[in-house]
């Protein structure tokens, strides 16, 4: 089974749609205000409506308010939530919707007590720690501190077409979440470093 792949940071709907012709199989678009790839959730229509089928929308979120998780929800086919900050299992699973839970990386980080936490969980995101960063901070983590858990892992954290068959091979992830690897611009994807990074993927 070769590995999924979610690109991340959509903000235009023409990176979307080169995206889901080179194959990946899930789409980020990020509704975390502080970040330059940030869109609004008309943004996110124009972009979204009328896409091919089977491919899962991911809805990114960072503390919000439960009000914009719910709003985002009524208003755009979102297929799984994903939450970066420090949302509690009770704040994830009010929401009666498939999520993802990112944990940030660090040394002296239990991922298993983590895993366990958030049991309730589709999949455990792993990412990069930074202080004060919830995410994209296009930096690669130790992997060797990836030890294997009884959930499906999407390995995030400054992936790009020249590392992501090394990521495949040794952290075996069952999908992978790429985003600033794969722009010219924050929020604005490139289109070789797109399908670069899809057939590292298919071919790895």
């Amino acid at each position: 089974m070769r590995t999924r792949v979610k690109i991340c940071g959509i903000t235009q709907r023409q990176d979307a749609e080169f995206a889901v012709e080179m194959g990946a199989d899930a789409l980020g678009l990020v509704f975390y205000p502080a970040s330059p790839r940030a869109v609004t959730i008309a943004q996110a229509q124009e972009i979204v409506t009328g896409l091919a089928p089977f491919v899962t929308l991911v809805a990114l979120f960072v503390n919000a308010d439960v009000d914009e998780v719910k709003a985002c929800l009524a208003k755009l086919p979102i297929g799984l939530l994903q939450f970066h900050g420090d949302e509690t299992p009770e704040y994830c699973e009010q929401f009666n919707h498939p999520y993802m839970k990112a944990i940030r990386m660090r040394d002296n980080i239990d991922l298993q007590a983590e895993v366990e936490l958030y049991r309730s969980s589709s999949a455990i995101l792993l990412d990069s720690y930074q202080a004060g960063v919830p995410g994209g901070t296009g930096q690669v983590f130790d992997w060797s501190l990836i030890k294997k858990i009884d959930k499906p892992l999407i390995l995030a954290g400054g992936l790009t077409p020249e590392n992501i068959a090394d990521a495949i091979v040794q952290v075996q992830p069952y999908a992978v979440d790429v985003s600033g690897g794969v722009e010219f611009a924050k929020g604005i994807k490139d289109n070789q470093k797109v399908s670069d990074f899809m057939q590292e993927v298919i071919n790895g």
